[in-house]
């Protein structure tokens, strides 16, 4: 599970300062440290997907078409076939050799990244605003992302700097929260960079038995938080990003709400706490022993950490796999799911006849344009830019401000977090996933239509 306190070598060593502290301050340089570019901030690893997203750009949506379909192909196979050149490697097994729901899911992906590529078939499945939206608009950023994440992120999670703040972090997040302190780093990874990037170090520390189930399905669904440059988006999109600062303000106060109230709720409260390989949490990996601060602990258990690696190279080389496991695992499903979200908001009034319940409860908000609003109100699961779309037609300023704001804090969307949690290790269900964005949306809105009372 996880590491022994009792270091192999001299915890306090020169070699051991040195892996501890040179790969954690450049972890924390590339996905934590804001950069100002282009007048907004962000994170470098953003930076550097940005540039490889503008460098492969004419090929990039046939890379990933290629990709994907490569992925389905030996799906079939291995389900078919079971060679042993697969079934005898652990990575390609986990790869390939994958439930036949997911098999499914892979291969309607499979579908629609070529219909949407070739344009070719139903016009429904590949026009712009479905299967065409997310082969050219999401995947090149979310390959992109995969990549630099996936190969850089053991800087950040495998010599001690996770040790060391989840140390200092638990006297917050345990008694807030009941998570452990490490948990922070994720949303903060979030928070300046991109959401995704908080998914796959929550899916990585639960493969490795640091989060339960009930730890990791958490830190998935509430601190993989929205970035400050998407919000900017968002704000920009219903025309207030004058009121930005008290917009931000507001989308952090509710989703810290939501975050205190809705984990203590089902589905997330029947969540085991257990790990990945059925051991239950019986201890606090993250207890300060008594005559020791907060810091010196958290330092120790960072050294002991790096004694225990005995070959940097295979940690460095446990990035490229977790690159190879999101590009190929990751976006099929991304592609599959995303499409018939986007499918169903854009050809049924599926999520319209779900808002309808929410015009009472917005008219007791006293809400201007109730009727319009409820509209967007539930569509938001599908994509979390969505909304705001529609919301651009509404007249009133203060309903543009709370769904635009609600928009953020609901943070479950199919075409994105959404896929990214149902195809990743962390154990959360598709109708789990539905009850959750309901409970956040019941939470936030009060939340936010109060503060949009206060403001306007």
């Amino acid at each position: 599970m996880k590491q022994s306190t009792v270091a192999t070598t001299n915890p306090a060593s020169l070699r051991n300062w040195l892996m501890f502290i040179v790969p954690s301050l450049v972890g924390l340089l590339l996905f934590v440290t804001p950069v100002k570019m282009d007048g907004q901030f962000t994170i470098p690893v953003a930076i550097l997907a940005g540039g490889l997203k503008a460098m492969l750009k004419p090929q990039l949506t046939t890379i990933i078409t290629v990709l994907v379909t490569f992925t389905g192909l030996m799906t079939v196979i291995t389900k078919v076939f079971q060679p042993r050149f697969i079934s005898d490697h652990p990575f390609m097994a986990s790869l390939f050799d994958i439930t036949p729901l997911w098999a499914v899911v892979r291969l309607l992906g499979v579908l629609f990244i070529l219909c949407s590529y070739f344009q070719v078939g139903p016009q429904h499945i590949w026009s712009s605003s479905t299967g065409g939206m997310v082969l050219n608009d999401l995947m090149p950023t979310l390959f992109s992302i995969f990549i630099f994440a996936g190969l850089l992120l053991p800087l950040l999670m495998n010599f001690g700097l996770l040790e060391m703040l989840g140390t200092m972090m638990t006297r917050i997040m345990r008694p807030l929260f009941n998570l452990p302190g490490r948990s922070a780093i994720n949303c903060i990874a979030s928070w300046l960079g991109d959401g995704s990037v908080g998914i796959m170090m929550t899916s990585k520390q639960y493969e490795t038995s640091y989060y339960t189930q009930r730890e990791a399905a958490i830190i998935g669904t509430t601190f993989s938080v929205v970035s400050i440059t998407f919000s900017l988006v968002v704000i920009a999109q219903v025309g207030l990003e004058h009121m930005f600062t008290q917009f931000y303000l507001t989308v952090c106060f509710a989703g810290l709400v939501a975050a205190l109230i809705v984990p203590k709720l089902p589905p997330l409260s029947r969540k085991k706490d257990e790990f990945i390989c059925g051991k239950v949490r019986t201890d606090d990996e993250e207890v300060i022993p008594a005559g020791h601060s907060a810091l010196a602990w958290g330092l120790h258990q960072a050294l002991d950490k790096v004694g225990h690696i005995s070959n940097p190279l295979k940690v460095i080389g446990d990035g490229g796999k977790n690159a190879i496991d999101m590009v190929f695992g990751v976006l099929p499903v991304v592609m599959g799911i995303g499409t018939i979200a986007l499918m169903i908001t854009e050809y049924t009034p599926f999520f319209q006849y779900l808002g309808m319940p929410f015009v009472p409860l917005l008219e007791l908000l006293q809400i201007p344009e109730a009727a319009a609003a409820s509209t967007t109100m539930m569509v938001g699961f599908t994509d979390m830019f969505v909304p705001s779309i529609l919301a651009a037609s509404i007249d009133n300023d203060m309903t543009r401000f709370v769904i635009a704001a609600l928009s953020l804090t609901q943070l479950i969307y199919l075409s994105e977090v959404g896929a990214l949690l149902l195809g990743s290790k962390i154990p959360v269900t598709l109708l789990e996933l539905f009850v959750i964005f309901i409970l956040r949306t019941l939470v936030t809105l009060p939340v936010i239509a109060a503060i949009a009372h206060l403001i306007f």
